[in-house]
């Protein structure tokens, strides 16, 4: 009877003990767009470089494996040309990601290095304002996410993140006349704070 009475409290504090543990958090996180000139279906794209904001949430299924989703935003220009003709074509853009992603990390006291890989869709919209043509239509498109960073504890409520994030998907087709039909590597080196709760 004791044996069962000593093994109850302690898996009672065992579980105390996880249940205290976080296993969510929240982040804000800014970042820099970085896109690849792209040539194909002779056309060619040259992206505008811009910062944006990245919000993300995480669910920890194990302390070395987490479920992510993330949402950002950024706004840039992408400069079409066609047809061997130099003048540039610009389509101002509204650039939208709503991904998933599952996150291995490891912990080594205050640090916590991480690996993520996902899928989603960017959103690129055009913006009639700075536009080439009013014609210009939304283009959707589903891609793969990359990436590993490291994570600073600074207490147990909150750490700082760096990481490299990519997305590769196909390049937009605002207009007919401005299809490469290739895929590019959206380059997003981001740093940003995250709340454990």
């Amino acid at each position: 009877m004791k044996k069962m009475i000593l093994f109850g409290a302690l898996m009672l504090s065992a579980a105390a003990g996880y249940a205290q543990e976080s296993r969510q958090d929240v982040s804000i996180s800014g970042f820099d767009l970085l896109g690849p000139q792209v040539n194909g279906n002779a056309v060619v794209l040259n992206p505008s470089t811009t910062a944006g904001v990245l919000a993300s949430y995480r669910f920890l299924l194990t302390p070395r494996s987490a479920l992510e989703a993330n949402y950002s935003f950024a706004q840039y220009t992408n400069y079409y040309r066609c047809c061997g003709n130099f003048t540039q074509n610009p389509i101002h853009t509204r650039n939208q990601e709503v991904t998933a992603a599952y996150v291995f990390g490891l912990s080594f006291k205050r640090y916590n290095p991480f690996v993520e890989a996902g899928i989603g869709g960017f959103i690129f919209t055009p913006i009639l304002s700075g536009t080439y043509s009013l014609d210009a239509k939304q283009s959707t498109n589903v891609g793969g996410l990359f990436g590993g960073g490291v994570a600073y504890e600074l207490s147990p409520s909150f750490d700082v993140r760096i990481q490299y994030r990519g997305f590769v998907v196909k390049t937009p087709s605002f207009l007919s006349t401005f299809q490469t039909n290739r895929y590019e590597v959206i380059t997003m080196p981001t740093a940003g704070i995250a709340y454990h709760f």
